[in-house]
């Protein structure tokens, strides 16, 4: 059974909420990572991820300049640096001069890779569309990486951007 609440009631039984961090650079070559909740698999072959980005946030900028990010999926130990990559702007610092996060080479793509993460995915940009407040970017995956340690995904956990493992 089912009962009709307001939007705000709803949306609250979405946790847990996976946590994903995009990194993409600058025209400057700076490598610019911000947190998001917001991806999913659009396609399977070939396959393609989006991510939707807040139409203020400066990444806007980075991805359409790069034409490429790379999508990481945070592992639980990394919830400070998501926590800080989501709540300062890349416009006003250098996000990984000013937070110790550890980050590699991407193979094909011009971007970087978070080391610690679970999964790190490079994917070049093929399209974008505005969805309301938010612009969608949906990139092909041209190369995969996953850690070689077992390591549990970061995921939103509850209101007011609690962070953890889903169990």
């Amino acid at each position: 059974m089912q009962k009709q609440v307001e939007y705000e009631d709803a949306i609250k039984t979405k946790y847990p909420e996976q946590v994903v961090i995009a990194v993409s650079k600058d025209r400057n070559g700076e490598a610019n990572p911000v947190t998001l909740g917001w991806t999913m698999l659009v396609s399977g072959n070939p396959p393609m991820m989006a991510i939707a980005v807040a139409s203020r946030h400066y990444s806007i900028e980075t991805i359409r300049h790069s034409k490429c990010f790379c999508l990481a999926f945070p592992s639980s130990e990394m919830a400070d640096a998501a926590l800080f990559f989501g709540s300062k702007s890349g416009r006003d610092i250098n996000k990984f001069a000013e937070f110790d996060c550890k980050t590699g080479p991407a193979e094909i793509i011009d971007s970087v890779l978070l080391t610690d993460a679970v999964a790190n995915f490079e994917c070049t940009l093929e399209s974008e569309m505005v969805a309301g407040d938010h612009i969608i970017f949906v990139g092909k995956v041209v190369r995969s990486h996953t850690n070689t340690e077992p390591k549990k995904r970061l995921y939103t956990v509850g209101p007011g951007h609690k962070l953890g493992s889903a169990s």
